[in-house]
């Protein structure tokens, strides 16, 4: 299973920091953000990974390269200066990552979630890890039914999406290119049972502002 790296974003809420340097390449703990991922992914047995790239895409490309220091293959999909958001993103990325489910993660996200967990499953179109909801989406996204469907309209506690999960390339193929987002494809799927979830306990930060970046930053210095 190849894995993908959402990674192409402005990352306009974490500005001015993101104006000079792209937003997966700021450090967490000592590392850039992506490069957790790319590590946690090897781990796991994922070598094959494609990252979307677009707002300051040659410092990404420049840092990570083929990936041969991470001993994983690393290809790029360039989106041109402007991301087209998470659909339209990884619908231009189909033709690197190929007929077969993958696993995607948001470049934005800090976890120990063990991905080889997921390097095996083989969802009817989507199957998505939720979170407990953090403090600025207390609300939530989707909810579980029946400990496994998900749905974004039932009155049950609804949980986070992760910004981890896994997609079939059938959820894009209806799908035109350019500028949208994933989201509203996996409502349409979750009303056909074709989307599931599990709840992950575990940690999960989402780097989504500067305020967040200094907490978790800070969190790290306490434990070292």
């Amino acid at each position: 299973m190849r894995a993908v790296i959402l990674a192409a974003g402005k990352g306009e809420r974490m500005r001015p920091l993101t104006l000079a340097k792209p937003k997966p390449l700021l450090e967490v703990c000592g590392t850039t953000l992506i490069e957790h991922h790319i590590h946690n992914l090897k781990k796991a047995g994922f070598t094959k990974i494609i990252i979307n790239v677009s707002w300051l895409a040659q410092q990404i490309m420049t840092k990570l390269g083929d990936g041969n220091q991470y001993g994983v293959e690393i290809r790029y999909s360039y989106e041109g200066n402007e991301p087209l958001e998470t659909g339209g993103g990884l619908l231009k990325a189909l033709p690197l990552i190929g007929s077969d489910p993958f696993l995607v993660v948001n470049a934005d996200v800090k976890t120990d979630f063990d991905f080889s967990t997921l390097k095996n499953h083989s969802p009817q179109l989507a199957h998505l890890v939720m979170v407990k909801n953090p403090e600025h989406n207390i609300n939530g996204d989707f909810s579980i039914e029946n400990n496994a469907f998900l749905s974004s309209n039932s009155s049950s506690k609804k949980h986070t999406y992760s910004g981890i999960g896994v997609y079939n390339p059938e959820l894009f193929k209806e799908c035109s290119h350019g500028k949208f987002s994933v989201v509203p494809l996996l409502k349409q799927a979750m009303l056909q049972n074709q989307v599931t979830g599990t709840l992950y306990q575990g940690q999960w930060d989402d780097i989504g502002n500067i305020e967040r970046l200094i907490a978790i930053n800070k969190n790290c210095n306490k434990s070292s």
